[in-house]
Parts: C-alpha cells; sequence; structure tokens
C-alpha cells in the first residue's frame, strides 16, 4: 500500500508534547509511595501467565550525545563482572515469591550497551537466570548490541546461549552526523556484526535509525537508507530524536543551530516511509516497521499485539519482571520502577532489599483507559461494543470528554468514528500518539516533559 502524502501544515500543527504510551498510566504518574512489597503481593497473588523477563545493562564505554536511555558511562571494565552478581540477586529476591510453573516465553537484554560485558560475563548472567527459571522451547530471546563493542566471541555466546533476536543500534550512517553525535560506526562494523549474528542462528535482525539529529539531510539520510536496506533487517525501528537538554546534560554537546528545521526533518520522515514501504516494509505504528511475514506484522493482523517498556510485544499474554537499575516491571495490575541511581540499586540489593523505588496499583479506570490506548496503539482501530460489553460500560457515554476531544482529529481525517468503531486513518496512524492522548485521564493535571509526536 503506498504511503500517505505527509501534509506539513497538518504535521505541524499536531506535534505536541506527549507520551509514548509504553504504559498507562504512564511513568510521571508513579508515587515513591509505592514499595517493593506491594511488587511482591501482586506477584505472589498472580496466577500462572507466562513471564516475559527484562534485564538492563547499564555500561557504556562511551556517550552518545543523542541518549535519553538510563546509561553508567564508566571505562572500568570491573564494574561489569559485580553488576551481574548484583543481578542474580535481584532475581533470587523476587523468583522466591513466584509460584511455582511459570514458564518464561520472552527475555530482552537492553542498555546500556549490553556488550560491554565480557562474553563470560553475559555466559553467567544467560546461565544463572536459566538456573532460576523454565524458558519454552520457542522462546524468544533478545539482545541489544552496539557494533563497535560487539566481538565474534559475544555473538558465539549469545548465540550458543540460545538468542535469537538481535538489535543493532546505527541511528545514522553519514560521517559528519555521527561525528556530531559522538558515534562513529561504519557501515561494514555493522554488516560484520549481522553476519556473524545470523550464522550463529538470530532468525531475526532489527535495526535502529533516527531522524532529527544535528547535520542530517534529506539527501544525507537517503544514503543512510541505502546502506541499511543492504543490511535487509527484518524489522526496523526509526526513532524520532528528542532534544531534551534540560534533562539530559550530556545532549548539550548537540548545538541546537545544527538541528534539521522541522521542514527538513518531515520530509526526512516522509522520505524514510516512502523508501521502507517500497522496499516491502509494512508500518506497525510508533516508528517501528517490519516484514509483512515478521512475528509483529502477524500478530497485529490478528489482534494480538501489545506494548510494553521495550516497545512492540508479541507476548501480550506475559507478566513482565524486570531486572536491574531503572528497569519496571508490569505484571498483573502494578507497574513497579526500580532505582534510576546505580549506586542506590546495588545497595539495595546488596541489603537484601528490594530495589523498586516508585510504582502504581492501577484503578479500575486505569485499566478500562489502558485497554483502549493500547487497542488504538496497536491495532488502530477499536471496537466501542466490545470493549462496553467487557467492562460493562456504556463507551461513548462514559468517555464523553474524550469523544468530544477526538472531533477535531475526526475533522482532519486522522480517524472515523462509525458503526461503533473508532478506526484510525492512514495518515492518522503517524498520530496515533495524539489519539491516544485524548484517552489519558492524568494528561493534563501534569506537567512533565515529553518528546514531540512527530
Amino acid at each position: 500500500m503506498k504511503p500517505p502524502e505527509l501534509d506539513f501544515e497538518l504535521l505541524s500543527r499536531y506535534s505536541v508534547a506527549g507520551p509514548r504510551y509504553t504504559s498507562y498510566p504512564t511513568a510521571p504518574q508513579f508515587s515513591n509511595q509505592f514499595t517493593g512489597e506491594d511488587l511482591l503481593r501482586e506477584i505472589a497473588d498472580a496466577d500462572a501467565r507466562p513471564l516475559s523477563l527484562y534485564v538492563h545493562l547499564p555500561f557504556c564505554a562511551s556517550v552518545c550525545f543523542y541518549c535519553g536511555c538510563n546509561v553508567t558511562f564508566t571505562a572500568d571494565r570491573s564494574r561489569s563482572a559485580a553488576y551481574v552478581r548484583t543481578l542474580l540477586r535481584e532475581v533470587d529476591l523476587t523468583r522466591e515469591h513466584l509460584s511455582a510453573g511459570r514458564e518464561v516465553a520472552q527475555l530482552h537484554w537492553g542498555g546500556g550497551t549490553p556488550t560491554f560485558f565480557a562474553p563470560r560475563e553475559l555466559d553467567e548472567l544467560i546461565g544463572g537466570i536459566g538456573e532460576r527459571f523454565r524458558f519454552a522451547a520457542d522462546a524468544e530471546l533478545g539482545v541489544e548490541v552496539d557494533p563497535r563493542a560487539t566481538t565474534a566471541e559475544h555473538l558465539r555466546v549469545l548465540g550458543a546461549a540460545g538468542f535469537n533476536r538481535l538489535s543493532v543500534g546505527i541511528q545514522d550512517f553519514d560521517a559528519d552526523v555521527q561525528r556530531a553525535i559522538h558515534r562513529e560506526q561504519s557501515a561494514e562494523q555493522t554488516l560484520t556484526v549481522i553476519t556473524e549474528a545470523r550464522r550463529r542462528g538470530m532468525r531475526s535482525v532489527s535495526v535502529d535509525l533516527m531522524y532529527g539529529l544535528p547535520r542530517q539531510s534529506r539527501d544525507s539520510f537517503a544514503r543512510t537508507l541505502d546502506l541499511t536496506l543492504t543490511l535487509n533487517p527484518d524489522r526496523l525501528a526509526l526513532f524520532n530524536f528528542a532534544y531534551l537538554p534540560g534533562m539530559l546534560r550530556h545532549q548539550r554537546a548537540i548545538k541546537a543551530a545544527e538541528l534539521p528545521s522541522p521542514a527538513v526533518k518531515l520530509a526526512i520522515f516522509q522520505l524514510a516511509v516512502e523508501r521502507l514501504s517500497a522496499a516491502g516494509y509494512e508500518y506497525v505504528g510508533m516508528d517501528h516497521f517490519a516484514r509483512a511475514d515478521d512475528d509483529l506484522c502477524r500478530a497485529q493482523r490478528e489482534g494480538k499485539l501489545s506494548r510494553n517498556f521495550q516497545g512492540y510485544s508479541t507476548h501480550a499474554d506475559c507478566d513482565l519482571l524486570a531486572f536491574g537499575v531503572s528497569a519496571i516491571s508490569s505484571p498483573g495490575r502494578v507497574y513497579a520502577q526500580n532505582h534510576k541511581n546505580i549506586n542506590d540499586y546495588i545497595a539495595a540489593i546488596e541489603g537484601s532489599r528490594s530495589a523498586v523505588a516508585r510504582g502504581i496499583r492501577l484503578t479500575d479506570d486505569d485499566v478500562l483507559r489502558r485497554e483502549v490506548i493500547m487497542r488504538l496503539m496497536c491495532d488502530f482501530e477499536l471496537d466501542t461494543l466490545a470493549v462496553g460489553e467487557k467492562f460493562k460500560i456504556d463507551f461513548f457515554k462514559y468517555f464523553a470528554a474524550s469523544c468530544s476531544a477526538l472531533k477535531p482529529l475526526v475533522a482532519d481525517g486522522l480517524l472515523v468514528v462509525s458503526g461503533g468503531k473508532i478506526t484510525v486513518t492512514p495518515t492518522g496512524r503517524f498520530l496515533i500518539r495524539n489519539i491516544a492522548m485524548c484517552f489519558d485521564a492524568y494528561l493534563k493535571a501534569r506537567r512533565q516533559r515529553f518528546s514531540k509526536t512527530v
């Protein structure tokens, strides 16, 4: 399907700060009144749903100026071995509260740079997790890697451990852009890692690109797209660079004058959408593209796609347990986030205490609105009759204020409300965050910095 022509005036009007809805309620609503005991009670009371595990490996040897992740920049390689021991201790503190027989369907390692860790340390970590949990035979094991820090031995260890999904950071192949963001990485380095990973059994490779970076132009990004497509990734994330120097000190190294103008940024995005669509990638939503035969696309067609703190997921039926500094768990009706400061996190675990620093227990209204927002984000369609039946409400009466807020978006052709369904149009898919925001009960009350929706 040919992508819609993007209207600069329309997208500019809707380019406002808003949540990415990896959760609802979103992180600004988390409270430090929520404790580790609250999380453990939820885990203990839960049924035997499958588990999705996330492990945050925070270390990086050097700073990428665009980065918005929770990262500890260090040249001290001894810190990673100690961190593995801390992680496994945290797993033990949590696991003893789980009911027997819960199977792991998904594991993801993010960062930071997981391959900052030595291969033997990664081997120790996956071995320790494997001893503590029972994995499904078809479990999805994914890891994020930086080609500049990834060796053949890293990939041998990961392949032998059963990792089958690889996420590769690229951002941009243009040398001038790379210098501006302090991340110099050749296409050859990237290809070498992807080729070796596939040889080691990685059946799915995802790559990350970013638009809106300093010194980017439409022509330079066209060359990056050319190189990226030669890598033949199964999935591709096209992130909108969030320039937040007031929150992220290292972003102050980026000169605002070198950022592309809004018009150029939109031209880059339009070009990427056109090129990726022509190359056979489908727009899954929220910056994500995948081949039509990919699990993400299949899950979306079947209404089984979900979102969590790592983005889109095919494991909607899982409880997410997350380990490591800043990691966020979401079992049942709670969200629980660990300490963001690595020293606070380590001190808690070494003291045999929960590392949870804040969180939230969802109300009935939160659960309902989460269902609405997540279905819109994942399906681009909402069956209001089905939602009303499931939650025993009159949908349009309950959401009268939200539906009123949708009217200008309907008038602008972003969605259609008809026959008991809310259907997002092809143009509206690129503004799905704006549509979801209409159902967010907390948005007006909070003052939190978010990235722009476009």
